[in-house]
């Protein structure tokens, strides 16, 4: 705290005087209380005279090995582990260089003083300080008045339990009073963390609630799976409690946990993935000290993009984004999270050839990663000359540019759309796959793309759509029963798209490991419920019917690309598919001319990637059909029916 009236650095400097006034008297009274015992308190006038000589030279020695040390800086509110072996290491060294100095300079000194000394001033010194961080600690203990504390169960008498009790004591007790643990390790039944006894394993959550009258539980396994957060929501949900969990290991700040970071049960936790590991030593290999270019940088993946970049020092960071408020948005978090890294944020339409090579010839990218693209299936299914021209012929731009101006390395994200499309949207991103591909051939810079399937939370995804339905009393809209996704998180996706940038020699399309493909119905049913409701009964699920476009599954890579595994466990990389340069600039010119002209524009595709299928009766126009329409159900539709 600063004393008032008084400016920073004379705070400081006060509060050092009065703390080595503090440690003076201590060790003061060590060599005393030291002659006392070994003397049985009968100090003889000898013995008195070598204490009153050699103390001085005590209180030098020890304040300089302090001071040398650093235990002078240190807030003793936080004194820990580290802080008590910095007192034994800096009091053991000063003891040896008073003991040198009794013994050639004082005839006639005990050894035993100088031990029972030590010990005395290790005890007192380090219980002065844990007792200033426990009488600090106790100030959050003391419950506001009129607020009764929560009772809480913490599920998981691991690491991360540990750090979360510590927390809760520390600086929380005045909101929750924690009391009980639970782990699926039976060994640990009956033991004790900071005094909280392991009370059960977590199939008896229900009866250990209600036992113990808890009124919140603490989801503690940062690791878990999505089987295993299923398992321990669900037991949560008999005992009627509230629940909360910690965010993963890869989220964690500095490994620590906060009761700050504490959050609700989201979907992604229940679907549940593996942390990526990643090869940083590659990937920072790839990035540190370059010119970094990121298209779409203000979307769901393309700023998830720049915040993965930005950890691995590149020299600067281009964002280019047409949304203007986007870009705003992801150019000030940056900026606060690293300041010193240049970030040039770049508003412009990767289609703008002529806005493009400004970009590129003022800022020289090394590395481009190239996430702009419309990407929602019925909306380019009524508007499939702006697939063409954004998912096309932007990415034709912008791979032009990177060839034209010496790029390193050019990755490009696709979609699992793309395989066997029978959408325009995936049908657009399958001619942009082929267009990198064969410009790769002919190029110095290293093209790739990277494809997987739908990602978790995305703006205008199912998730938000699920959420806002839900919030607004229901019905939740599915388009069919059967209907199944592959999903991953957005951190996640970003993590694999820059190691995936760090592999490969140019042309290989690299297709991420999206897990098993989950069904829309079921992704609906657990966000009903974790929202506190019953699917049925609060609210309701009704069928629209698929949407122009649409399949009811999902493939990632096609026969013929037949992938293969690579390094990382979860990417995987399909065969070389050559493609004739000639004919492809033959059939983007036909294409260029049919942009304006929707059933040519499909006929077009369908020529440049033969897997395309796509049902006439698919593609009505907007006015013609709402989006919601044909349901399953008698019960009335909402207008937005929601899909990956």
């Amino acid at each position: 705290m600063k004393l008032r009236g008084l400016p920073v650095a004379a705070d400081v400097g006060v509060r050092r005087t009065v703390m080595i006034c503090v440690h003076v008297a201590l060790w003061t009274a060590s060599l005393l209380g030291a002659y006392a015992l070994r003397f049985d308190f009968r100090i003889k006038p000898e013995h008195a005279q070598i204490l009153a000589i050699s103390l001085p030279f005590l209180l030098i020695f020890r304040l300089a090995a302090f001071y040398f040390g650093g235990l002078f800086r240190g807030l003793w509110r936080y004194t820990g582990a580290r802080d008590l072996v910095g007192i034994v290491q800096w009091t053991s060294l000063s003891s040896a260089a008073y003991l040198l100095f009794l013994h050639f300079g004082i005839r006639g000194f005990s050894r035993s003083v100088v031990a029972i000394e030590w010990l005395t001033a290790v005890i007192v010194i380090g219980g002065v300080r844990f007792l200033a961080r426990f009488l600090y600690a106790r100030r959050f203990v003391v419950a506001e008045p009129g607020l009764s504390r929560m009772r809480v169960l913490v599920i998981g008498a691991g690491d991360a339990g540990e750090m979360l009790l510590r927390e809760i004591q520390k600086r929380h007790a005045a909101r929750y009073e924690p009391v009980g643990l639970v782990d699926d390790d039976r060994a640990k039944r009956g033991e004790q963390i900071h005094g909280i006894r392991v009370v059960g394993t977590i199939d008896e959550i229900p009866s250990v609630a209600r036992e113990l009258r808890v009124d919140e539980a603490i989801i503690a396994v940062p690791s878990a799976s999505g089987a295993q957060m299923r398992r321990i929501v669900d037991l949560c949900k008999q005992a009627s409690v509230r629940f909360k969990t910690m965010p993963g290991v890869d989220q964690l700040i500095d490994g620590r946990v906060a009761v700050s970071q504490l959050r609700d049960v989201d979907i992604e936790d229940l679907l549940g993935r593996d942390p990526v590991k990643l090869d940083m030593v590659s990937i920072s290999a790839t990035i540190a000290g370059r010119v970094v270019l990121v298209s779409g940088a203000g979307g769901s993946i393309g700023s998830e993009i720049c915040r993965q970049v930005c950890r691995f020092g590149p020299s600067a960071l281009v964002l280019v984004e047409r949304a203007e408020n986007n870009l705003f948005h992801i150019h000030r978090e940056l900026l606060a999270r690293f300041p010193k890294l240049e970030l040039v944020p770049c508003i412009g339409d990767v289609s703008d050839a002529q806005r493009m090579a400004a970009v590129f010839e003022r800022r020289r990218p090394a590395i481009v990663f190239h996430a702009a693209a419309h990407k929602h299936v019925p909306m380019m299914e009524w508007n499939p000359g702006e697939a063409v021209k954004n998912n096309v012929f932007g990415t034709k731009t912008l791979a032009d540019m990177a060839d034209r101006y010496g790029v390193e390395r050019f990755v490009m994200i696709s979609t699992d759309k793309a395989v066997n499309p029978t959408s325009v949207m995936g049908a657009s991103k399958r001619v942009a796959e082929i267009y990198v591909q064969a410009l790769s051939q002919r190029s110095k810079t290293r093209f790739v793309t990277v494809r997987f399937g739908n990602v978790l939370g995305s703006a205008g995804s199912v998730v938000p759509i699920f959420k806002e339905q839900i919030a607004a009393g229901g019905p939740v809209t599915v388009t069919h029963p059967e209907m199944t996704r592959y999903f991953m998180t957005i951190p996640e996706a970003s993590q694999l798209v820059l190691e995936a940038g760090t592999m490969g020699n140019g042309g290989e399309i690299f297709i991420l490991d999206m897990g098993e493909p989950v069904k829309i119905a079921d992704l609906a049913r657990e966000l009903i419920t974790l929202s506190g409701l019953t699917p049925g009964e609060d609210i309701e699920i009704v069928f629209s019917g698929v949407r122009p476009g649409e399949k009811l599954f999902e493939e990632l890579s096609v026969d013929s690309e037949s992938a293969d595994k690579t390094g990382h466990p979860k990417i995987f990389v399909g065969r070389f598919r050559p493609h004739a340069w000639e004919q492809i600039q033959r059939q983007l010119h036909d294409l260029a001319a049919s942009v304006d002209h929707p059933g040519e524009v499909r006929k077009r595709f369908a020529e440049m990637v033969p897997e395309f299928k796509q049902p006439v009766a698919a593609v009505p126009a907007p006015a013609d059909r709402p989006a919601a329409a044909a349901s399953s159900s008698d019960r009335p539709i909402a207008p937005r029916a929601a899909t990956a």
